[in-house]
């Protein structure tokens, strides 16, 4: 009898012995399964971040060759590398996990963005100072010779040029950006609060020019925020090969006198940051500002 209850004892041990151990083993193979999705995750997020920091390093060297030409638009450069170094080393410091990458991501788009549209009105700048520069040195040449071959004209000449300088085109100056709270008495009060804004003003001068063609004018605002969104309406006009999106037209009559244009631009839940303005005349870009909403 006792050995029965003995054989008994040793089958229910080695029962639970067996269910124990197979309990281990289904325990270990999901315990190196999980660690092979860390590695295999972890990875891939490395990987991720040096595609990115390569990215902003391309960036960072584009824009570093742009302010070695010492252009008008030096200072501007130098603030949009100076935001790629900041995410540089923001990046360097993560940890590399999928939330941050897609944050990182996401921030370098936004700066490429960026990128492109000062790249663009960079290489209008020196196409406009290479033509800038032939056009001067054809009129040395020009004048050279007549002050040689007709000094009976010298005071003629003087008077020309002084209307040849004057020019016909228009020149917009005094270009300003910003943002307005409006009360419910319809006072409106200037901030740079993002949050506390109701409205974005835009204003431009057009200077006095007597010989210019009187008339109406008609300008074209773009108002662009730091998520490289256009404000406004958005509409589309066709110059040429290059279409324009613009956040309001704006009609001037204008009488050789000089006139101030100001609007307002409507809106809420404006984003934080730089705001470019740009003011077009048709296609060809003739004044721009910036301003930042905390």
């Amino acid at each position: 009898m006792e050995n029965q209850k003995s054989s008994s004892s040793l089958k229910a041990v080695i029962a639970v012995l067996a269910v124990l151990l197979v309990g281990s083993l289904v325990y270990i193979f999901k315990m190196t399964s999980d660690a092979d999705v860390v590695k295999t995750e972890l990875k891939t997020t490395l990987t991720e971040k040096e595609s990115v920091m390569k990215d902003l390093q391309e960036l960072k060297s584009t824009y570093d060759a742009a302010i070695a030409e010492n252009t008008s638009m030096s200072d501007e450069l130098i603030q949009e590398r100076d935001k790629v170094v900041n995410l540089m080393s923001d990046l360097s410091k993560s940890k590399g996990d999928v939330a941050s990458m897609s944050k990182y991501k996401t921030q370098f788009i936004a700066l490429q963005g960026n990128m492109k549209v000062l790249m663009a009105e960079n290489e209008g700048l020196k196409k406009q100072n290479t033509t800038l520069t032939a056009q001067r040195d054809s009129t040395v040449v020009v004048l050279g010779e007549t002050k040689k071959n007709v000094e009976a004209l010298t005071g003629q000449n003087e008077e020309l040029a002084k209307v040849v300088e004057k020019g016909s085109k228009l020149t917009v100056l005094n270009t300003r950006g910003s943002a307005f709270k409006l009360r419910s008495s319809g006072k409106q009060i200037e901030t740079d609060k993002a949050s506390r804004a109701d409205a974005l003003r835009v204003s431009f001068t057009i200077a006095e020019n007597q010989i210019a063609q009187s008339g109406d004018k008609t300008y074209y605002v773009q108002v662009i925020d730091s998520k490289n969104n256009v404000v406004g309406d958005k509409k589309t006009e066709t110059f040429g090969d290059n279409t324009l999106t613009y956040s309001f037209a704006t009609n001037v009559k204008y009488e050789n006198k000089t006139v101030t244009v100001s609007q307002d631009l409507k809106g809420k839940n404006f984003e934080k940051g730089n705001y470019f303005v740009n003011v077009f005349d048709k296609g060809e870009l003739v004044s721009k500002t910036s301003f930042t909403l905390k």
